[in-house]
């Protein structure tokens, strides 16, 4: 969705934003401000960890509970519960599904039941990206919301495919929002990284790209066999590869079909004008431009 000018966007009766960019640049924060001046919220990250994957995380935290002969028998008797409490603001129930490959003594996940998990996830991303064009409609016809915003995960530009004009999770988003990419700078990069450290988020690798960087992680580090691998380790290696890799594909993404902010500008938005503000700067910014 472009604009020849930034007064078609803003005197449209209503207005539909994706934000997308790595992860820790303002997407969440900008969408929970937002939320709190009459836009509608929608989170994928969240949708894929309660529509998509909730079963399959609910499903994990039991077969770790079932390791203890105490919770084993009240499971059985169905006379506890067990479920995830996942929110916008809190992933830790579906990072912890995810995992990290690497040595299973070490609390790693054998590389085919990562991929596995991977796989799931594709599948649950693209579903819950799909989904916004019935969210949008639901926003307004239940909610009586005219703006919408769709957070999401610094995995997009994993599950789409900019050289595929059919690619259909880039037809739905452009053809019911308009995108918006929060550049962050060298220095936000490296501040991610180490948030990274102390609060891993879910990861998800093209499966070509974590067969690539598995392999050379080995190398890098003389290992020969995948149970020696440290997943800790190889987690926090892998997020600084795939975020160089990622990188150059949001901009081009940007390019191509959305408009782009700097993340510092995010600061300057206290409210919905601020951000229909900085909608106008990126749109005057970009010009007439259109996608294919």
């Amino acid at each position: 969705m472009l604009f020849d000018n930034a007064d078609e966007f803003e005197q449209a009766p209503g207005h539909a934003v994706t934000v997308f960019g790595m992860a820790g640049v303002g997407k969440t924060w900008v969408s929970a401000l937002l939320r709190a001046h009459n836009w509608f919220h929608f989170s994928v990250d969240y949708r894929i960890g309660t529509r998509y994957m909730g079963e399959h995380i609910v499903d994990n935290f039991k077969h770790e509970a079932m390791k203890v002969p105490f919770l084993a028998q009240l499971l059985r008797s169905d006379s506890i519960y067990i479920s995830s409490n996942i929110t916008f603001a809190n992933l830790a129930p579906l990072s912890t599904y995810m995992g990290a490959p690497g040595s299973v003594a070490k609390g790693g996940l054998a590389l085919a039941e990562y991929q596995h998990r991977q796989e799931q996830h594709r599948v649950a991303e693209i579903a819950a990206l799909t989904d916004i064009p019935y969210f949008i409609e639901r926003a307004k016809t239940l909610y009586d919301y005219d703006n919408f915003i769709a957070d999401t995960g610094g995995s997009l530009i994993e599950v789409i495919d900019l050289d595929d004009k059919n690619d259909p999770v880039t037809r739905v988003l452009t053809e019911n929002t308009a995108l918006l990419y929060i550049r962050g700078t060298d220095a936000d990069a490296d501040a991610l990284i180490a948030r990274y450290k102390k609060a891993p988020k879910p990861m998800y690798y093209r499966p070509q790209l974590l067969a690539q960087k598995w392999v050379e992680y080995k190398k890098l580090n003389h290992i020969e066999q995948d149970e020696d691998v440290d997943p800790v380790a190889f987690a926090t290696w892998g997020f600084e590869a795939i975020l160089e890799d990622r990188l150059p594909r949001y901009q081009a993404l940007a390019d191509r079909f959305g408009y782009t902010v700097e993340a510092k500008e995010l600061g300057t938005v206290r409210d919905s004008a601020d951000f229909m503000a900085l909608m106008r700067k990126a749109i005057t910014s970009r010009g007439p431009q259109k996608g294919w």
